[in-house]
C-alpha cells in the first residue's frame, strides 16, 4: 500500500520525540485527509471507522505504540514500584513515576512512556515478557479504540481499569433449559 511506503514512514520517523507536541495535530489532519482520499469520501466523514477498516493507527495511537515499544525494549532504564518500595500494593508492577520539576520533562519520552505504560490494561501488561506478543496485543488494542488524543487514551484506559477490577460473572437463567453468563459491574 502506498500509504505505508510514503506517508507512514515519514510520519513515524522520530514520533517518540514529537508525537506529544502541540503541533502534532497538523500531521494528524494530513493523515485524516489521506485516509479520506484513499476511501474516496468527503471531508465531513469521520475517519475512526476508516482507520479500523484500513488497519491504520491514528497519529496518537502510533505515538503510544512507539513509546511503549521503547519502554519495553529498554526496561533496564525503568524502575518498577516493587523495586523502589517494599510495600505490596496494587501498583507494585507499574513503573515508578518520578516527581518532575519541569513541564518539558513531563512531555519527554521517558516520563510520558511511564505514564502511558502504567495506564495499560492488565491483560496487555501481562505480555511484557514477550516483545512480539506485546506489540501484537497492543497494536490490536490501539486499532480497536483508534485514539485521537492522549487524553482520550487516559480516559478510556481508566474506565477499562475500573471495569476489569469490578467485574463478576453471574449465571442468570433465561429459561428452564438455557443458562447464560452475564458480566455485571459491581458498584461500591
Amino acid at each position: 500500500m502506498i500509504y505505508h511506503a510514503v506517508f507512514h514512514a515519514v510520519m513515524s520517523y522520530g514520533i517518540m520525540f514529537w508525537g506529544n507536541s502541540s503541533q502534532s495535530y497538523i500531521i494528524f489532519r494530513i493523515q485524516e485527509k489521506i485516509i479520506r482520499i484513499m476511501e474516496g469520501c468527503g471531508c465531513r466523514v469521520s475517519c475512526r471507522n476508516l482507520f479500523k477498516k484500513f488497519q491504520i493507527l491514528p497519529l496518537t495511537s502510533q505515538y503510544i505504540l512507539s513509546l511503549l515499544m521503547f519502554v519495553i525494549q529498554n526496561r533496564n532504564f525503568f524502575l518498577i514500584n516493587n523495586e523502589s518500595r517494599n510495600l505490596d500494593t496494587r501498583q507494585r508492577n507499574n513503573l515508578h513515576l518520578p516527581q518532575p520539576n519541569l513541564t518539558i520533562y513531563q512531555k519527554g519520552a521517558y516520563y510520558s512512556g511511564i505514564k502511558i505504560f502504567n495506564k495499560l490494561p492488565l491483560e496487555i501488561k501481562n505480555t511484557v515478557g514477550n516483545q512480539k506478543k506485546f506489540k501484537t496485543v497492543l497494536k490490536n488494542f490501539l486499532l480497536n479504540y483508534s485514539f485521537y488524543t492522549i487524553e482520550e487514551y487516559f480516559d478510556q484506559t481508566s474506565w477499562l481499569h475500573r471495569a476489569s477490577n469490578n467485574v463478576e460473572t453471574l449465571s442468570l437463567p433465561t429459561d428452564a433449559h438455557n443458562v447464560k453468563k452475564h458480566r455485571v459491574i459491581k458498584t461500591f
